[in-house]
């Protein structure tokens, strides 16, 4: 448990009393989490972001909490309570703009799902943040998908940011390509932080379940965050059998991907580029997150 200070004096008669909260190892683990990207939480939130029984951190005893603005988080990190509300609304013109760009791309029929991922999903972002995109495509047409999105993109003039871009303001970056047919997560790459992204994600377009069935395929976030989505174990709707592509389309999609990963062979450090999956994730964002929770971890 741990103790509750009040950092401020509120006439709100809505606003938050220490005495009416009670914080065990799970709600503050959550918390020293979301500190590392200066995200206070709500109670309602922190009710959301729970952490799972993957989460277990040490040396919780000396931790102290405290509640500013309808928010709780680490003391003295008051700040960090400011500088959310400026985030949120700075987000809100970010999120808008993506909208605008999910439902131009909405019009190919190949893309099944158009998530906004990041900073942006959780509206965390700073005014020269980009619009992270995850996207999903029908099976066997990712890359020809992919090469028609940008020009889709170029021909609405939709800014999207390009490998070595420094300006990134506002501009589109769709770093996660998946094909429908492979939208389980590798062992490997299951931790605390990827968990986190996944389950924060905000789908835009949605067609054929296609958000629903991607939660289904990761059930092991609830073990890291087991309120924060609707994902459960069940029976996925049934659902029309996709037509087999014809020896044509199959030739079509060798050579978009062919072409593509002609261009960005030189620029790959660790990326992945399957036939049926690209995530362009120059940085080690994991390893950076597992780093500065080491504090808690022994």
């Amino acid at each position: 448990m741990s103790l509750i200070t009040e950092t401020n004096r509120s006439k709100d008669k809505h606003a938050i009393s220490p005495q009416m909260i009670l914080l065990g190892e799970k709600e503050i683990s959550s918390l020293i989490y979301h500190d590392i990207f200066d995200y206070p939480l709500t109670p309602l939130e922190l009710i959301n972001w729970t952490a799972g029984e993957k989460i277990y951190f040490k040396n919780l005893e000396n931790v102290k909490i405290s509640t500013k603005n309808g928010f709780l988080f680490l003391s003295g990190k008051e700040g960090s309570t400011l500088k959310r509300l400026m985030r949120e609304r700075i987000s809100k013109r970010k999120i808008e703009k993506a909208k605008k760009a999910a439902k131009i791309l909405s019009f190919l029929p190949t893309i099944k799902m158009i998530a906004i991922t990041g900073a942006l999903a959780m509206k965390n972002v700073n005014e020269e943040s980009d619009i992270d995109f995850l996207v999903i495509t029908k099976k066997g047409s990712l890359w020809t998908t992919r090469l028609l999105a940008m020009a889709l993109l170029k021909i609405f003039g939709v800014p999207r940011r390009r490998y070595g871009d420094k300006r990134t303001k506002d501009k589109l970056c769709l770093n996660i390509w998946l094909d429908e047919s492979d939208l389980v997560w590798s062992n490997n790459s299951r931790d605390i932080f990827t968990s986190h992204e996944i389950s924060q994600i905000i789908p835009l377009i949605n067609k054929d379940q296609a958000y629903e069935r991607f939660l289904s395929k990761n059930i092991w976030i609830t073990d890291y965050w087991p309120n924060a989505t609707s994902a459960r174990v069940g029976k996925e709707k049934k659902r029309s059998k996709t037509k087999k592509r014809g020896v044509a389309l199959r030739f079509v999609e060798f050579l978009a991907r062919k072409a593509q990963y002609r261009y960005m062979k030189d620029k790959i450090t660790r990326e992945t580029v399957t036939p049926t999956r690209a995530l362009f994730h120059p940085v080690d964002w994991a390893s950076l997150i597992s780093s500065k929770l080491e504090l808690y971890k022994s």
